[in-house]
């Protein structure tokens, strides 16, 4: 487990020509949480896989919230941009500047990545959501125009609503941002044809 970066995490290199995945887990996750889908999706990738910094009843998050499903939207500006700064952080001390960078992340994880992507595009610029949420209103005007997200999203999520998803859609393609949406018929979860639209995503078979 490193420590000499902002954030606890795990990296592993791989093969220097495929992409870095940055693995964000859901609450109560760990880094290792997400392993497995990254291989799914890119088995060559490097991963960088961080803890989340925020402790809810000791369930490793993101991000506060207030209740369920209202989130502090300072500290979501805060916290997105700690890992920004990790990030490019990240990228100068294991040397992979010049690489391709792409989030994952699931829940509250595909929440914070969504929030980077939006308010920091100078860190990252591509990111596969899962189960994810709105989670910055009315965010600054960057111009998203160089990024990248595929969405995966159930249409019974109770802990996601639709309503919010198709807000975030609509928010990062305002911002001119390409966006894939994979709609499935489950609740909060990563569904096998999700990984596999996201695995075709990496590759600009889909989207």
């Amino acid at each position: 487990m490193g420590t000499e970066l902002s954030l606890e995490h795990r990296f592993t290199d791989n093969d220097p020509a495929a992409p870095v995945l940055l693995l964000l887990h859901g609450t109560g996750g760990g880094p290792d949480d997400l392993r497995a889908v990254g291989r799914e999706i890119c088995p060559d990738a490097a991963v960088l896989a961080p803890a989340g910094p925020v402790s809810e009843q000791g369930m490793a998050r993101w991000f506060r919230r207030l209740s369920e499903g209202v989130f502090d939207t300072e500290d979501v500006r805060r916290q997105a941009g700690r890992l920004a700064d990790f990030l490019l952080a990240a990228r100068e001390r294991y040397g992979f500047e010049d690489r391709r960078v792409v989030a994952v992340g699931f829940s509250n994880g595909a929440n914070i990545a969504a929030a980077t992507v939006l308010l920091r595009p100078d860190a990252l610029t591509e990111a596969v959501l899962f189960a994810a949420m709105d989670p910055v209103p009315d965010p600054p005007g960057h111009d998203l125009s160089g990024s990248r997200v595929l969405l995966s999203n159930g249409q019974r999520d109770p802990m996601a609503p639709l309503d919010s998803a198709r807000r975030l859609v609509e928010s990062l393609r305002e911002h001119s941002a390409a966006v894939h949406e994979h709609w499935h018929e489950g609740g909060h979860q990563i569904t096998p044809e999700g990984v596999r639209q996201a695995r075709d995503w990496l590759t600009g078979e889909t989207g």
